[in-house]
């Protein structure tokens, strides 16, 4: 039913507060206080008294007509209806509820009266068996009182004797006491010895100098001689360390001192860890827990001193592993001698755990495995240093025909092998299964990720210092200065060059893959540091660094023959050069040079196939030997005819299809030995420019230049370019001379000639 508006709500459900009720006013006989107690458990509020009469069904003040009433104007049929239903099923809940009540208690009252039938009779004779114990009890009193009073006299003469006897036994025990401490000590019954005497000392302390002053001397001297043998026995190393931490507990008992024992023990400790860490033997490795915790249990306010020792020793022995690392040890070796010192260090955290051992041993052990890794990469640079190096002081030798293949094949097997290698050393340390190397997994994985992008930097670094480039250039200015070309080794400028494009074409991309299948995952390292290992980037870099050398060697070469070209063309006075009678023997230089640098070039460096002549595709009619300038001025005769034809050399340059000296530099024998022949010839013609020619000045450069062109068509075979750049090496010739009549075409290949025979004789004596 509806409950009192403003009442208080309550935690009992419904049917709980109905049972209450029903219960009140089943057992109260009082109609005014049956109402109180149907009503709320609270007190009414103000507002309940002035109620709806339909919310006043369950109070004291309920009137059915007036409920009926409001009930009746208030609903509609459907709603009486509901109320009727509802009001039907609350009587039928209300009579089953006093019927389970009534009962609930009848069963209660027919228990009751059971219980209290079966009390009256059990209880019937238990009078009179309670009198009879009483009578007992007092009958026995009494007897004890006789029998007390009988033995009273006898009891205090047995006290008395007893108590004389137990004194006479002391007194014997203390005369005897000597005798049994020597005893004691012939038996080694230290502990037996100790108890008798500590057990004698009141007695001596009370008579010791009256009545048992003999016996006390006595036994003090038997307990010296027992302290010096329980000392004896702390300091023996062959006395087991349970028998020793005995020995100073009794020594403790005997009020010894033994702040002095524990200083020297733990230093005799120290001295033993100390030569553990020069030969340490498995077996000693294991003695050294035992020995800690029987030092703790001998010295149990050592724990700290023990704490140092154990530090200083697993320091020493790291320290020892990483003075192996100077010298490149294998992984399997390293690992093994960092799986001992972590059991070890185990097994002493067993016995002292505030040294947190496994904690020093996981971070010495991951300074100690990075260092190896990057000691590791540090070798294999050094490595290949020295393969590069031993090649440059081969070459101031005389180089035999493969010797610079051989070495370049060394090299670049060097590489690729080392970090193989390198990555098969570095498996070792993740493929563990110990607790040690699995927490450092993921940091050992950045490390050899790491370790690959720094040594692949530092390497190209130190390939520039060999190339007598300055490897501190800035990015933002492409100039880089050089050292002194003499002192640069050429050769090796070149193999840093092909090195540089095998480790970016095999190099990088073997150590990428066999990364990707060995050292993923990782994640250690931060991610705003990015990945460690980006192939990418080094590809970028090494690409970059052999175009350099590449262009660095040209560079070397065609300065040093531009010296050459510079001593040949500022040394003669060219207005006063005699007739021209042979090839200049500059020339030969110049060819001795080209056919060192075609030398080089061949084994280094991979061929390429021949391509067509580019003669016929250039678009011009100047250059073969049979031009039509040569043609004129073979017919020319006079000053003036010869600067008629200069200027119509001239108008006819301005008709010829451009021509494409300089083309894109490759990592090929045809481009390199390309480049530097034109280089060399371009800067030919300008030293010509430079210098002022009489006749004869001009018909030894037209001779030279003639002789090049048969010569030089065995280096390259871009025979139109050398032929074009020879011809502006004339015209360069023809335009500094002050009297340009060339040689006649008889003569000059009577010259050339004779220069080819002379060639063919040396090197059929040779």
């Amino acid at each position: 039913m509806a409950t009192t508006v403003g009442a208080v709500p309550t935690a009992m459900d419904e049917k709980a507060r109905r049972t209450r009720d029903l219960l009140a006013s089943f057992y109260n006989t009082d109609p005014a206080a049956a109402g109180a107690v149907a009503a709320s458990p609270a007190r009414p509020s103000p507002a309940a008294v002035t109620a709806s009469p339909l919310e006043s069904i369950n109070s004291t003040s309920f009137n059915p007509d007036v409920y009926m009433d409001v009930l009746v104007q208030q609903s509609n049929l459907e709603a009486l209806l509901q109320r009727h239903v509802k009001m039907a099923a609350e009587i039928k809940n209300l009579d089953t509820d006093l019927q389970m009540l009534v009962y609930e208690n009848y069963n209660k009252f027919i228990s009751a009266t059971d219980t209290i039938k079966r009390m009256k009779t059990n209880i019937a004779g238990m009078e009179t068996n309670m009198e009879q114990l009483l009578s007992k009890i007092t009958s026995v009193q009494s007897r004890s009182d006789t029998v007390n009073t009988s033995l009273f006299n006898k009891r205090e003469n047995i006290e008395k004797l007893h108590r004389t006897r137990n004194l006479l036994r002391k007194v014997q025990f203390i005369y005897d006491l000597p005798s049994r401490l020597n005893k004691c000590i012939k038996a080694e019954a230290y502990a037996d010895a100790v108890r008798f005497f500590t057990g004698a000392k009141p007695i001596f302390e009370a008579y010791g100098d009256t009545s048992f002053q003999d016996c006390k001397k006595a036994s003090e001297e038997a307990m010296d001689l027992v302290i010096q043998q329980l000392q004896a026995k702390l300091y023996s190393d062959s006395e087991p360390i349970e028998a020793r931490a005995e020995a100073v507990v009794l020594l403790k008992q005997l009020n010894f001192p033994v702040d002095n024992l524990k200083s020297n023990l733990l230093e005799k400790l120290e001295d033993c860890l100390l030569n553990l860490q020069t030969e340490p033997t498995q077996a000693s490795v294991g003695d050294i827990s035992k020995t800690f915790r029987a030092y703790l249990i001998i010295f149990p306010d050592s724990e700290s001193r023990l704490i140092e020792l154990a530090h200083a020793l697993f320091t020493n022995r790291y320290e020892t592993v990483r003075g192996a690392l100077k010298e490149r040890i294998p992984s399997t070796d390293l690992l093994a001698m960092l799986r001992g010192l972590w059991e070890d260090a185990t097994a002493i955290d067993e016995v002292i755990s505030e040294a947190a051992l496994p904690a020093f041993s996981l971070e010495t052990t991951r300074d100690i495995i990075k260092q190896h890794i990057a000691t590791a990469f540090l070798h294999l640079q050094t490595e290949i240093s020295d393969v590069l190096v031993r090649t440059h002081s081969t070459t101031n030798e005389k180089l035999e025909e493969s010797q610079l293949q051989t070495a370049m094949e060394k090299s670049k097997i060097k590489v690729s092998q080392g970090c193989i290698d390198l990555l098969q050393e570095f498996r070792h340390l993740i493929d563990g299964n110990t607790e040690l190397l699995v927490q450092l997994k993921d940091l050992i994985i950045d490390w050899v990720q790491e370790g690959f992008q720094d040594f692949f930097q530092k390497l190209d670094g130190h390939f520039h210092m060999l190339s007598g480039r300055i490897t501190g250039f800035s990015q933002e200015s492409s100039t880089v200065d050089f050292v002194q070309i003499d002192k640069v080794p050429t050769v090796l400028v070149l193999m840093l060059a092909q090195l540089c494009v095998f480790i970016e074409q095999t190099t990088i991309p073997k150590v990428t893959e066999d990364l990707a299948d060995s050292f993923s995952g990782g994640g250690a390292r931060s991610s705003e540091y990015g990945p460690p290992f980006v192939p990418g980037e080094i590809c970028r870099l090494y690409r970059s660094s052999g175009e350099k050398f590449l262009q660095h060697y040209i560079n070397i070469k065609t300065q040093k023959i531009s010296k050459l070209l510079n001593k040949r063309f500022s040394t003669p006075v060219w207005l006063k050069h005699k007739e021209p009678r042979e090839v200049n023997m500059f020339v030969d230089l110049l060819l001795l040079e080209f056919n060192g640098i075609v030398s080089e070039v061949k084994q280094i460096l991979p061929g390429l196939v021949r391509r067509h002549r580019h003669s016929d595709s250039t678009g011009s009619t100047t250059s073969s030997r049979s031009n039509p300038m040569r043609e004129e001025m073979l017919h020319r005769s006079n000053t003036n005819r010869s600067r008629s034809q200069f200027l119509e050399n001239h108008l006819a340059k301005l008709f010829e299809q451009k021509m494409e000296i300089f083309t894109k530099l490759e990592y090929t024998q045809e481009s390199v030995i390309s480049t530097v022949l034109k280089l060399c010839l371009k800067s030919l013609q300008e030293f010509v420019r430079l210098q002022t020619f009489n006749r004869s000045g001009f018909q030894q450069i037209q001779l030279d230049m003639e002789f090049l062109k048969s010569s030089l068509k065995e280096f390259i075979d871009d025979e139109a370019a050398i032929s074009f750049l020879l011809k502006e090496v004339n015209n360069a010739a023809h335009e500094r001379c002050l009297d340009p009549i060339p040689l006649e075409a008889p003569i000059l290949d009577k010259l050339i000639n004779a220069k080819l025979a002379k060639i063919k004789e040396q090197s059929s004596n040779m």
